[in-house]
């Protein structure tokens, strides 16, 4: 103090102190928090000493047991002995004695990370985030993929947890990446690890993907997501990164999947673009893909009915009518399946999700039901039949008009839709429901036609492009009106 000041008494007076006290702490040498002295005392008595081999013994065997359980129970065991301002005190004493006498704890290791060696990937839930498609709730998940030197990453959105959604996501990061690591590592899931064995041997289809790519598998042990870290840590950012995407958008809703996909696309782009450095480091080392992917899809032979259905996988799916009586085979991928005869590609259809669900496209049946209309009213999926509201609405019009032959004139309207364009004729039933002679329009075959015909015959709508505005004219327009009109 006193090199600063003038004299201990100043310096001891802009310290706070009296001086007496600050020539004791100079004589010292010792700071005052070093004069302290430790006490190991107690300053009232231990409310919890006739207990307390009772709660170590708790304690030590239930490692995971809080102290507010431990509190809840004494108080229920010895009523009126503790209050609830006590509770504190035996958190503060459990906590000692854990770092003190208690078991050891799990050490994390930190891993080094080497460039191109390893990749991790698990599947997240975004169902959460309140996606919708089409104004309909969208439920789904993602098959996510990272690199763990670089953290690059990439997903692919999916249903399920199933093998199909696996390899179409892992395939895609990789052919994405251009390269292939050395290791991929996932948790437990049963696409992949066979959890029946106490060996956890992987699943034969997922053994047969990680050799087309000579991928080694690896996988976590049991309970331990900590060893898929890198993903595991990647799921949370990347769930706020997508929420703060979609505020900045405006909107949750998206017109089509592939706009939702092509929406996620970009963000992935977007969060890639900090680790171009690391990325190329780990590009040296990535080995090359494989000449072409690998058909994991599953296979499955079905004999289509007398109704033009496939059962695959619990679902039915309608094909069409000329294939009844014929075994054809369905291949079944993550979204869609394709259906094979010949070995020709005959149908591409959206996968149904769950058991016992049914698709059924009137294109495929349609050319018989017109011959036989009175199968209509009772037929067991007949609201698949009514590809849109509007087409719905022109059947209950049908009905109060028409209510003897509106199931033939409906399938009539239905078989313009198959030959001639859905869309087409969905405009023109909006056209006419919004007007009120159109009604008879609908009803009537012939003016019916007619009507589509003028739809068919009218001029498209023609964009006119307006050129840029150039805001530099109007400065010069201002400045020559300036001088026409005397303004200085």
């Amino acid at each position: 103090m006193s090199n600063t000041e003038d004299t201990q008494a100043i310096a001891a007076s802009k310290a706070g102190m009296d001086v007496k006290t600050a020539r004791k702490y100079l004589r010292a040498r010792r700071l005052p928090s070093e004069m302290k002295a430790e006490r190991y005392w107690l300053t009232r008595p231990d409310g919890f000493a006739e207990v307390w081999p009772e709660i170590v013994e708790q304690v030590r065997t239930n490692p995971g047991l809080e102290a507010k359980t431990i509190f809840a129970s004494l108080q229920r065991k010895h009523p009126d002995r503790f209050s609830d301002g006590q509770l504190r005190t035996l958190q503060r004493r459990i906590k000692r004695w854990r770092a003190t006498e208690g078991p050891a704890q799990e050490v994390y290791f930190v891993q080094e990370h080497r460039a191109g060696e390893l990749c991790e990937s698990d599947f997240t839930h975004l169902t959460e985030l309140g996606i919708t498609i089409g104004g309909e709730r969208f439920a789904h998940m993602l098959y996510h993929f990272v690199l763990t030197y670089s953290n690059w990453e990439t997903g692919t959105i999916c249903a399920s947890e199933s093998f199909a959604s696996l390899s179409e996501g892992l395939q895609n990061a990789l052919w994405e990446l251009g390269g292939v690591p050395l290791l991929h590592r996932t948790d437990r899931m049963t696409a992949a690890v066979n959890n029946l064995t106490e060996q956890a041997d992987f699943q034969k289809n997922y053994q047969t993907l990680l050799r087309h790519y000579g991928l080694e598998g690896r996988s976590i042990q049991t309970g331990r997501p900590n060893e898929n870290g890198d993903v595991e840590q990647r799921h949370y950012r990347l769930h706020r990164a997508l929420d703060q995407a979609l505020l900045l958008r405006g909107s949750r809703d998206f017109a089509a999947v592939d706009e939702y996909r092509a929406f996620l696309g970009k963000l992935f782009e977007q969060i890639n673009s900090g680790r171009k450095a690391r990325l190329a480091e780990e590009m040296e080392r990535l080995r090359p893909l494989p000449e072409r992917r690998l058909d994991t899809a599953k296979r499955v032979r079905s004999r289509v009915n007398s109704g033009s259905l496939i059962v695959v996988e619990r679902n039915s799916y309608s094909v069409n009518s000329r294939l009844i009586g014929e075994i054809v085979e369905a291949r079944v991928f993550a979204d869609h399946l394709e259906v094979w005869y010949g070995g020709q590609k005959m149908e591409q259809l959206p996968r149904l999700r769950g058991r016992t669900n049914y698709r059924i496209d009137y294109r495929h049946i349609i050319d018989w039901l017109v011959r036989k209309p009175g199968a209509f009213a009772s037929y067991r999926y007949r609201e698949h039949l009514f590809p849109s509201s509007r087409f719905r609405m022109a059947y209950d019009l049908l009905r109060a008009t028409m209510p003897g032959h509106c199931d033939r004139r409906y399938l009539q309207i239905l078989e313009l839709a198959a030959k001639q364009g859905e869309a087409q004729v969905e405009d023109a039933l909006r056209l006419l429901l919004a007007s009120e002679r159109g009604h008879q329009t609908i009803v009537d075959k012939d003016a019916f036609l007619q009507f589509l015909k003028r739809c068919e015959q009218a001029p498209e709508i023609v964009d006119v492009p307006i050129p840029e505005v150039v805001l530099s004219s109007f400065d010069q327009l201002l400045r020559h009106s300036g001088v026409q009109g005397g303004v200085q």
